[in-house]
Formats: C-alpha cells, structure tokens, sequence
C-alpha cells in the first residue's frame, strides 16, 4: 500500500477532491480527499518539503530538499518539469493565479520564475538569508517573499527586479498569505500576525505563544488560518477592515506537525503529521477525525547506554536494543543521559524520561536537543528550546527539578553541548553561546558564528567544541571563542556532529546520508562514506564499540567503527 515511511512535512488540497502530501520519504502522494486513500506516488531525491495544487486542479509543483522544484500532473503525477537552478533546498513553490508558472523559495536567498516547460524565466536575488515563503499578488505579476532575514519583499516580472521592500525589525518571517485586495498578513518567530495593508500600514495581532508557522488563507470565504509550535491551531475571520478577527482553533494532536494545512472543501483542514498518513479536523463542528494513523519509525536519536542500544523518533517510541520499551506520546529528538534517567523530549514541549515514560517538565515549545554537566556534585541537563531557551534541569535520582530557563538565542537552539565548566549551543540564526555551567551565567555570544543555519554541536573536552552548519563547513572552537573552519566533503547541509571519547576524531552526517570522519591530529578527513540513503538524524560514539553510531530517518541506525578512519 502506498503509505508514508517518515513525516509529513508538506499539505495542499484542491477543492473536496485532493489531498497531496510531501514527506521527509522523498515521497510526493496524491489522495482521494473523499475516501483518504492514495491515488498515485512520486519521488524526490531528497526530503519532499511542500506541495501546492495549480488554481484548476490539473497540475501540481513540489518543493524539495534536492534542490529542485518538480512539475506533475494530476491525478496520475506524471512528471512534466524539473526546476533544477536552486543551489539549496527548495522551501515552497506556487502557481501564478491565471499564468502557466512557477515561482520557488530557495534556501541559496533567491526567489525564481519558471514556465511550466521547466525554462528559468527570472532570478531574484536581494534577501541576506533564505527564503522560505513565496506567495503570487492576484491580478498582477507580481511575487511576495519572506525570508529568515526578517523582511519582506515584492518584486515584479514587468521590471525583473524589486518594486517594495518591508522591515519586519528583523524578526524572521517563515509565512505569507496574500489577500485579494493586496493586504499581506505574515506570521513571525514572535508568535505574531502582521497585517500589512496596501498603503504600508500595519497591524499586530498577538496571535500565538510561539513562533507562527504557517498562515494559510480560504480568500473566498475570508478565513484565515494560524499554526504554531505552541501547539495550537488559530482559525480567523478577516472582516470587513481587512483585519483577522478570532473565530476559533483548537489544540493539535500529538501526531499533527504545525509546519503546514490546508483547507479541503467546505468544512475541513488537513494538517500534516508525524505519522503515515494526514490528519482532518472538521472547523465548523470542531472535531477531530479519530482514525487511527499508523506510526512512521524514522528513528531520530540513538545512544548507547551500559552496553544498549537506545533509540527514538517520529513515534515517541523508546526502543531499546530495538525493542520497545517505553512511549511519549509524540516525536521525540534526543536522549540525554542525566544521573539515573535518560531525558527526552520533541514536539510536545514536554520532557519525558525515557527509561519510564514519564513526564519531568512542561515547557511552552518544542524540544530539539540536550546535554548534560554536573553542578556542585549534582548532576544537571540542559535541553533546548524551539524557543530559544536553555532548559535547565537538577537530577536528584529519578526526580528532575526545574532550575532555571536560559536566554541562549532569540531563535531555535539546534545544538546543545559541554566541554569543561562550559555549556555551548548553537542556533537557527547560526548564532552560537557560551554559559558557566558553574554560575549559569552568560561567557560569551557570537551573532554571526555561521555562514548559514547551524545544526548541531559537540563538547571536544577541555573547553573545545565542535559545530555543523548548512554552510557544509566544520567549525573547531577553542577556549578563547575562535573557530578553525574546515572544509568537508559534505555535498548536502550537515545534520549532526559527534566526537570520540578522547576528542581526536570528529564524525559529522549528512541530510542525503553521508558520515565524514575528522582527525584532529592528522588535520584530515579520515573517512568519508554514504550510509544511506535516508538522511542521517544524529550522532553518538560508543567507547565500548569503538564506533560511531549514525541514527537515520529510514529507522536504522548505522555502525561506523573508528578501524576505518
């Protein structure tokens, strides 16, 4: 049966007939929106990040992580184009409202203008950072880009260039909807809608308690609809001023990715999910269809612990030597060893111990990563935060109390790591900080400590780190805040990082599978080798097995034994 193998990352639906689904399987899939049952299936060469439907049904684009937009037809998804300029991902793709083309956001900062033959029409390029949201102004050629630079841009096919450029002070923007009038509404890292009218005036709306995600507007009927990692779904109505006004929403469920919906006919919304198929939820009745979607068994963590092998992912389920032996309830992202638990958390905000299941702590958005460190004698974790945040927990046996949330980033902690007295992270904004874990107070904080979004870190030892980043560059920090950067094989942003138990050998992974071994002593790559073809999700190194254990989104884990480096 056709079924997704790992998240869905991307929704779109056409009328009541059509649901499309984009998924981290590489797979494109098209559903009966009647009966929910796959109609036919195409493939990326990379994650499958969103997808959208033209304005007659007849045609699909998709956007993916192979640096490509593709061009199907509906309902069979025969391929029609490839849109290969991108040199980065491909965030979002979308159909001009009466003209056979395509505009794409590209994480290479550009916006890019396709017929539907596959032929490049335009390249804009003016953002600083990517774009991720790219939306077309009803009845003129023009697009609208938001991008992780914290602005918001017009440009125009008639002049090939840029016609209007707004500040959002620099807050990133991941989302636009665009209003037939011209009115953009935007959805910020703040958890807020800016409603821009045509004359560039502006309104906030305190829309969510986190980051918004994604904006999706029904234009004909004036609804608009907010997803955000606060876990909450917004319905609102745009009134006759222009401006959203409450209608509604609801809590998602464990399984439902606020990363993207849809409206399908008069009364649902799709919702992506972590699981094997998409979730519905009937707006005008407020209910939730209770079908049961079965897992995906992506695995997301892996660490070894006396001499097991523990894993996590998409599921929330805790396998130990592959067998189950635990459930959270949602995707978890990490294991973090901490005095007798092991911690974990994900999409729920919450951290759970993995060894039991249950629940430590609450936090207000999601959960990507950990680390721990002792502090006068006690054992302590630090876990960060969709939100910025530094999660700082005291271990006492099996009880975890919460001490304090650092101020890490003003973005996504994606990394979190301790060498010596110090806690070192890195972010979505490829910022980097130091803290004491002694006094838990700031040591040092670089802006711009990335060329691009940084992915993760690792403790060397003796204050040395390690960071990965999608600018495919190893990054050697030392005590005094300076980074020798080294150039990898990496092809594909680098995902995760890990070292050996004595520092000397760094092991960094890949989105399209790939580990790269460096050798600190020797100022070389020691290894370079594809694992899979799946993405490589983390990291881990065990003394025991002299190994480097590589977790993949295609549920396996990989042994990578320092013999051959």
């Amino acid at each position: 049966m056709i079924t997704h193998r790992a998240p869905i990352s991307g929704i779109a639906a056409h009328r009541d007939q059509y649901v499309l689904t984009a998924g981290y399987d590489n797979q494109v899939i098209l559903w009966d929106a009647k009966t929910q049952r796959p109609l036919a299936r195409a493939m990326h060469d990379h994650l499958a990040n969103q997808g959208a439907f033209s304005p007659d049904g007849a045609y699909v684009v998709t956007s993916s992580s192979d640096y490509s937009a593709r061009l199907w037809t509906v309902p069979d998804l025969r391929l029609v184009a490839v849109f290969a300029d991108q040199e980065d991902d491909v965030e979002m793709s979308a159909f001009h409202p009466d003209k056979p083309l395509v505009a794409t956001a590209s994480r290479d900062h550009r916006v890019r203008v396709y017929d539907f033959s596959g032929k490049l029409l335009n390249t804009f390029g003016g953002h600083a950072a990517d774009v991720i949201s790219v939306e077309w102004m009803r009845g003129t050629d023009e697009i609208v880009s938001s991008s992780d630079d914290g602005t918001i841009k017009r440009w125009s096919l008639a002049k090939n260039g840029l016609v209007a450029d707004i500040d959002l002070d620099g807050i990133e923007t991941d989302t636009i909807a665009i209003a037939a009038d011209g009115r953009i509404f935007a959805g910020n890292d703040e958890g807020e809608i800016i409603s821009i009218g045509v004359d560039g005036a502006r309104a906030t709306i305190d829309a969510h308690d986190a980051g918004v995600k994604r904006l999706v507007l029904d234009g004909d009927r004036g609804l608009l609809v907010s997803l955000s990692y606060d876990r909450t779904m917004r319905l609102w109505r745009i009134g006759a001023s222009g401006q959203p006004e409450a209608l509604g929403g609801a809590a998602l469920p464990p399984e439902v990715w606020p990363r993207s919906c849809s409206f399908e006919g008069d009364e649902h919304i799709v919702f992506s999910t972590f699981h094997s198929s998409y979730r519905r939820y009937n707006w005008k009745t407020e209910h939730w269809d209770a079908a049961e979607l079965p897992p995906t068994h992506g695995v997301n963590a892996v660490e070894p612990v006396d001499g097991h092998l523990w894993t996590i992912g998409d599921a929330g389920i805790v396998r130990v030597d592959q067998r189950e032996h635990a459930r959270t309830g949602s995707l978890c992202n990490f294991l973090t060893p901490a005095g007798e638990l092991i911690l974990t958390g994900g999409q729920l905000g919450k951290v759970f111990d993995a060894r039991s299941g249950r629940e430590l702590h609450q936090h207000r958005s999601p959960l990507n990563c950990g680390a721990s460190f002792e502090r006068d004698g006690v054992a302590h974790a630090v876990i960060g935060a969709y939100t910025g945040e530094g999660i700082v927990l005291r271990i006492d046996g099996t009880k975890a109390t919460h001490v304090a949330d650092l101020p890490l980033h003003a973005n996504a902690v994606k990394g979190i790591a301790v060498s010596g007295d110090q806690i070192f992270s890195v972010a979505a904004d490829a910022s980097a900080t130091w803290y004491s874990a002694s006094t838990l107070e700031p040591v040092f904080e670089l802006k711009r400590a990335h060329d691009k979004i940084a992915n993760g870190c690792a403790g060397l030892g003796g204050g040395y780190f390690a960071s990965v980043s999608r600018d495919l560059k190893l990054r050697i920090w030392s005590p005094d805040h300076h980074a020798d950067v080294i150039a990898t094989p990496h092809t594909h942003s680098i995902k995760c990082v890990a070292a050996s138990a004595d520092g000397r050998h760094v092991a960094t992974g890949s989105y399209n599978g790939r580990v790269a071994v460096y050798d600190r002593i020797e100022k070389r790559w020691a290894l370079d080798v594809r694992v899979t073809t799946a993405g490589v999700s983390s990291l881990s190194y065990d003394p025991a097995a002299r190994a480097f254990l590589a977790s993949s989104y295609d549920g396996n884990v990989y042994r990578i034994p320092l013999e051959r480096a």
